[in-house]
C-alpha cells in the first residue's frame, strides 16, 4: 500500500484550506462572537468504504488544535447507510470552517476506496488483481492511491520512475529509427535501471507477439476485446503476466477475469470514482454559550 506520510497530508490539507479559507470564513463571523460548545457529526448516507480519516483529522486540527475527534470510523472499514464516519467536539466555528475541506477529502477518498472494493468483488474468485493507474488528480495522486488500497485494490506504477512501460507513443517516435517492438523492448531492458519490470503496450495479437519474443515482463492489452483478451493469453501461456486495460466497466472486469487476465488496471477508479454521499451535522452542547450569537 502507498500511504501517504504526514507532510503529503498537511500538505494537500493546507493546499485545500487556502482555497476555501483565503478570506476567512464571513458568514461565521458576522454571526457568531464567543466560543460556541459543539459537536458535529459526518454522516454516511450509503453503504460505503471509509477512506480519508487521517486528512480530514489533520483538516480540523489545521483549523483549531483544540477540536476534539471523539469517534472515527477506521480508514478501510465497510460501514453501512446512516451509520457517523466522525465526530469532534470543539469551537462551533471552527467546526464551521472546516466542514466543507473536511467532507470533500472524505467523500472523494470513500468514493474511490468504495468503487475499488466494487470492482475487486467483481473478479472475486479469480486470480485476477485490480490495479491503479496513474490517472489521478493532480496533487492528489498518493491520497488516491492510499485509497484504492483501502478498498482492496493493489498499487501500479506510482510515477514515470518505477517502471517501464513502452507505449503506443515511445514506438511511433522510433519508428523512423526502425526501430519496432521487439527491438524496443531489448534496448529498453540494456540501458534502462536494473531491476525494473519491463511493460509493453500491445493493441493487436501480432504486438502481443513481438513485446513476448522482446522479453517482456507484462504485456499490457490496451482495449482488446474479451474474446482476443483471450487469445492472448493462450498465446502468452504464463510467459509473462498478462494485464488488460481500456474501459473496463464491473460487468466485464469479471469477463476479462475469467478470460484469464493477471491484472486490470483501472483509470476510472480515480480519474471517474462518485463521491459518496455525506453530510455534517452541526449541534450546540451547552445553551448557556448561547450569548456568543449576535442578533
Amino acid at each position: 500500500m502507498i500511504s501517504p506520510t504526514h507532510h503529503q497530508i498537511h500538505a494537500a490539507v493546507v493546499a485545500a484550506l487556502a482555497e476555501d479559507l483565503s478570506l476567512g470564513d464571513v458568514t461565521t463571523d458576522a454571526l457568531f462572537s464567543d466560543y460556541l460548545s459543539s459537536r458535529a457529526t459526518i454522516i454516511a448516507h450509503e453503504s460505503l468504504i471509509v477512506a480519508g480519516i487521517a486528512v480530514a483529522r489533520c483538516v480540523f486540527h489545521e483549523v483549531d488544535a483544540d477540536l476534539r475527534v471523539v469517534r472515527a470510523a477506521k480508514d478501510g472499514a465497510a460501514i453501512r447507510a446512516n451509520s457517523p464516519v466522525l465526530v469532534v467536539e470543539g469551537d462551533g466555528r471552527a467546526l464551521l470552517a472546516a466542514e466543507r475541506v473536511a467532507v470533500n477529502f472524505l467523500q472523494h477518498l470513500s468514493g474511490v476506496a468504495t468503487l475499488t472494493r466494487r470492482f475487486c468483488s467483481a473478479v472475486r474468485g479469480y486470480r485476477t488483481q485490480i490495479v491503479d493507474t496513474r490517472k489521478t488528480t493532480p496533487g492528489l495522486r498518493t491520497l488516491e492511491k492510499w485509497a484504492v488500497a483501502l478498498g482492496g485494490g493493489r498499487n501500479h506504477r506510482q510515477s514515470l520512475g518505477d517502471g517501464i512501460l513502452i507505449k503506443d507513443n515511445h514506438l511511433a517516435l522510433l519508428r523512423p529509427y526502425g526501430i519496432r517492438g521487439v527491438k524496443a523492448c531489448r534496448l529498453a531492458r540494456e540501458r534502462g535501471p536494473h531491476g525494473l519490470r519491463v511493460i509493453m503496450e500491445a493493441r493487436s495479437l501480432p504486438e502481443v507477439r513481438e513485446a513476448l519474443e522482446g522479453g517482456a515482463d507484462t504485456i499490457l492489452l490496451d482495449n482488446m476485446t474479451t474474446q482476443l483478451v483471450r487469445e492472448a493469453v493462450n498465446i502468452i501461456k504464463g510467459r509473462a503476466l498478462v494485464e488488460a486495460s481500456g474501459g473496463i466497466t464491473l460487468a466485464r472486469a469479471t469477463e476479462l477475469a475469467a478470460a484469464g487476465a493477471d491484472l486490470l488496471s483501472i483509470g476510472a477508479l480515480t480519474h471517474s470514482a462518485a463521491a459518496v454521499n455525506l453530510s455534517m451535522d452541526i449541534v450546540p452542547l451547552r445553551a448557556r454559550r448561547a450569548h456568543g450569537h449576535r442578533s
